[in-house]
């Protein structure tokens, strides 16, 4: 795969997801206020959430959107549970919010069959073509916009990354939630790059947080080499947990951005939070009377590299100089 990496800054993390007050809106009676319906995979309080809605504000306000004042947020969060995410995007559906916007691609899958005519805005679905989201990029083609991040080949490029820091390793872990739609797109394009690297992947499932440990019980009996932590809602909103299991088995592991700063070995991919920023661009062009089957699905182009060199320490390591050189940044 050909990239372009560029590793862009967090965005606005510390803000309030709480939608602002109706009271606020009393106070505007003649204003015209556009009401945006919001669809949560993860966890509200997870600091990836707070995030993502942070870059997601701020992105608004420099357009020129000021909740309370010309548009107002309803939240609605399935909390890692996405058996809940039909009926939420059904909630946002009745509320007849003037543009929907969905986070993961459980969440747009979700929202996409709740409704034919609200337009949803899409941050970060991995693969919207292969899982039936939109018939293309360039044409979408119905009421779904918004950006796409190469969610199987990012996950092939982690493989080839932790093959060149640990050469010796031959059975490599993959932890995935058996719910995510881009499971078997993932698992396909890993499966080419094991059998060109000569290496064997083991699949390991977690469909919620209780089940990380014995992911890596199952791990450490099997004595895997290292992991592969695949960009999912759920995993993501628990970086923190998922790290410090594999810094306790001294396995080697990269996953996505967030993964690195929360305590794992390595991190390569898009960021995010910068796509989430970027969805206010969608809102604001249907705010103002574009419609998603003319906006082309953009595809993401910036990637970063992060070695954390605390945890290669704590997992015994050494981290190549040829990785380094190419790192965007190294926790030291």
């Amino acid at each position: 795969m050909t990239t372009r990496r560029e590793f862009l800054g967090a965005g606005s993390a510390g803000l309030c997801l709480s939608a602002a007050p109706f009271a606020l809106l009393a106070q505007q009676p003649s204003a015209k206020v556009a009401r945006i319906g919001f669809l949560g995979s993860a966890s509200a309080s997870s600091p990836a959430s707070l995030a993502r809605v942070g870059a997601l504000r701020a992105g608004l306000r420099d357009l020129g959107y000021v909740e309370g004042k010309n548009i107002v947020v309803e939240f609605r969060w399935a909390e890692d549970k996405y058996d809940r995410l039909p009926d939420l995007a059904a909630e946002l559906v009745r509320l007849n919010v003037d543009v929907l916007v969905s986070q993961g691609t459980s969440g747009t899958l979700a929202a996409k069959r709740a409704t034919t005519t609200i337009p949803i805005v899409m941050p970060n679905a991995g693969d919207p073509v292969s899982t039936g989201i939109v018939a293309s990029l360039a044409r979408p083609g119905g009421n779904v916009t918004g950006t796409t991040y190469f969610n199987p080949e990012i996950s092939a490029k982690r493989l080839e990354i932790l093959k060149e820091a640990v050469p010796r390793m031959k059975r490599v872990a993959v932890l995935l939630n058996p719910v995510s739609p881009l499971v078997v797109p993932i698992l396909r394009e890993m499966g080419i790059a094991a059998e060109s690297l000569k290496l064997e992947i083991q699949q390991y499932e977690a469909r919620a947080p209780k089940e990380f440990e014995n992911a890596f019980a199952a791990m450490a009996k099997r004595r895997v080499d290292a992991a592969v932590v695949v960009d999912e809602a759920m995993l993501i909103a628990n970086a923190n947990a998922i790290a410090a299991l594999a810094v306790r088995q001294k396995l080697p592991s990269i996953g996505f951005l967030e993964f690195a700063e929360a305590g794992g070995l390595m991190a390569y991919g898009v960021n995010l939070i910068e796509t989430f920023r970027r969805a206010a661009y969608f809102v604001d062009k249907i705010l103002k009377g574009a419609k998603p089957a003319d906006l082309p699905i953009e595809r993401a182009t910036k990637f970063g590299l992060v070695i954390n060199r605390l945890t290669a320490r704590a997992v015994g390591i050494t981290i190549p100089q040829s990785i380094l050189l190419r790192a965007d940044r190294v926790i030291e």
